[in-house]
């Protein structure tokens, strides 16, 4: 038997930016949330808010496998997964050690991956669920700089029209977000790898330009959540949605280029 019946909802990287906000919504709109992160003591606002707070480091198994056990056992039930955790790997491609690449690609796909395949037995079983996967604009296009988040997010667009197609048959919906740019911490630490990485070498140049277009000011956070309620409360939810700075209709190189935001390289 289902021990609530509110919809439970898992939100990852629920420690600060867009994964916060959108844990704080669902609060508002009547969810059982579990805000995950590895920064548990990020997350008092949250739990103080209503929300349950669970460790969670999606490059880590047992973690993952830890954090859907102790959902299930408490509510039995996974309605919707967020899957907001992430972050900007910044630098050159060609001074970003392997090794750090391979880190965001585990963040960004990999460790997502986990998760929903952790969360997919449960849902399935239950005939419904949804899954939102939080890419980015930096999904459809690639600008300097960006290429190992870049690649992370092109391939979770991938993955995610896959998963759509695979699991649609279950009565599961897979929905993409894809945020422009967003006042939040991932801005700070995309500039910060930039600097250490490629601040000082052949492409110190174009790290200088990457700090000054960066002063742009940034829609909140809300945008986003606002975008993940309407997807969930839709009858048939779009397969994308996007907003933020350089979003639609800046949804092509093209266009972006017109804007002058690329030709400042």
């Amino acid at each position: 038997m289902d021990k609530s019946s509110k919809p439970v909802a898992l939100v990852t990287g629920a420690s600060s930016g867009m994964g916060k906000d959108i844990a704080r919504r669902l609060i508002t709109e009547g969810y059982t949330v579990y805000g995950a992160a590895r920064r548990v003591e990020r997350m008092a606002d949250l739990q103080a808010a209503g929300a349950m707070a669970v460790a969670l480091d999606v490059t880590d198994d047992a973690s993952a496998v830890a954090a859907i056990d102790r959902i299930l056992r408490e509510q039995s039930r996974i309605d919707v997964l967020i899957n907001a955790a992430g972050y900007g790997q910044y630098g050159a491609l060609e001074d970003v050690p392997i090794a750090e690449g391979r880190r965001q690609i585990e963040t960004n796909l990999i460790g997502l991956a986990r998760i929903v395949q952790l969360c997919l037995p449960h849902m399935r079983s239950r005939g419904s669920g949804k899954i939102v996967n939080i890419s980015s604009i930096g999904g459809k296009f690639a600008l300097p700089l960006g290429g190992w988040y870049h690649a992370s997010k092109f391939a979770l667009e991938g993955y995610s029209d896959a998963l759509r197609h695979e699991v649609r048959q279950f009565g599961i919906d897979v929905i993409v977000i894809e945020p422009g740019g967003i006042a939040s911490e991932w801005e700070g630490i995309a500039r910060e790898e930039a600097e250490r990485h490629s601040g000082h070498g052949a492409y110190a140049d174009m790290v200088a330009k990457l700090r000054k277009m960066q002063g742009r000011k940034a829609p909140p956070p809300s945008l986003v959540s606002d975008l993940v309620v309407r997807a969930l409360k839709a009858r048939r939810p779009a397969v994308r949605y996007s907003r933020g700075l350089m979003s639609a209709p800046y949804s092509s190189c093209g266009a972006i280029y017109r804007t002058g935001y690329l030709t400042a390289w």
